[in-house]
């Protein structure tokens, strides 16, 4: 037997029989409860760097259209506004057109500006524009079926419409917001097109769906590796899914039901 554990079989004469005697080892090691693969995956592979990144680009990503659309939806629920069925339309016209239809014009909008290409500010903006569609059509419809009384009341009372929509309606719509930003949150967590497309890879940029599959591509093999960076990516969804699941149904369903 090698040094290196590789055995070979030899003998003065020669192999008579069809096959020569087959010798082979059997070892076990017990199995023992460690933090190493984790360690490795956050301080060597650069997912430590990578997770950062993606809290940079998915936080502000999931706030900044929460609060344009919220003020658009109550817009378009309970102001008068002209063109406001064309408007709603619209919306929902916007709702099925793919993304990567507009990622090329977006880009060449972005490289003509100069300031925002590469930059963590175009990919919040485009993150924004890419989740306001659906964000204005689920918040208007739970802000439009709210009781009529309370906002006419309000109104009587001499509230303007901001002091109605700070006081009324964002308490009343959280359940809506926060299903919003559960789909927003994972979508822009999970993402790897729309942020290798404006952010480029660059090591100091790249998020941790580009560092995760480019381990992939090197760590084929070493499986322990890539099950601790797969576990490493599900702990923030996770945890934001968890804390805003009792708001997720009643955020999906408000509405839908009408009492006598």
């Amino acid at each position: 037997m090698n040094s290196d554990g590789s055995y070979v079989y030899a003998s003065p004469t020669r192999f008579e029989d069809g096959r020569g005697q087959r010798v082979f080892f059997i070892t076990s090691a017990p199995p023992k409860f460690t933090t190493e693969n984790y360690s490795n995956v956050l301080f060597s592979q650069g997912i430590g760097r990578s997770f950062v990144n993606s809290l940079t680009v998915t936080i502000p990503a999931t706030i900044i259209p929460i609060l344009i659309a919220a003020f658009a939806a109550y817009a378009l629920a309970w102001m008068k506004i002209p063109g406001r069925a064309f408007m709603i339309s619209v919306v929902v016209g916007l709702l099925v057109v793919p993304l990567q239809m507009s990622l090329i014009p977006l880009l060449k909008l972005y490289n003509a500006t100069g300031f925002l290409s590469k930059t963590y500010l175009g990919i919040w903006l485009a993150h924004t524009g890419f989740g306001l569609p659906f964000a204005i059509y689920l918040l208007r419809s739970y802000i439009a079926g709210l009781p009529k009384d309370l906002i006419e009341s309000a109104q009587v009372d001499g509230a303007n419409d901001f002091k109605i929509f700070r006081r009324i309606i964002l308490p009343l719509s959280f359940p809506a917001l926060a299903s919003f930003a559960i789909f927003q949150f994972l979508w822009v967590w999970n993402d790897l097109l729309v942020a290798i497309v404006f952010l480029g890879t660059e090591p100091d940029k790249t998020v941790l769906t580009y560092q995760l599959n480019s381990l992939l591509g090197s760590r084929g093999g070493n499986w322990e590796i890539l099950t601790a960076s797969a576990f490493i990516t599900i702990i923030v969804p996770l945890v934001v899914f968890f804390s805003l699941q009792r708001y997720f149904v009643r955020g999906l369903l408000a509405g839908s039901v009408k009492g006598g």
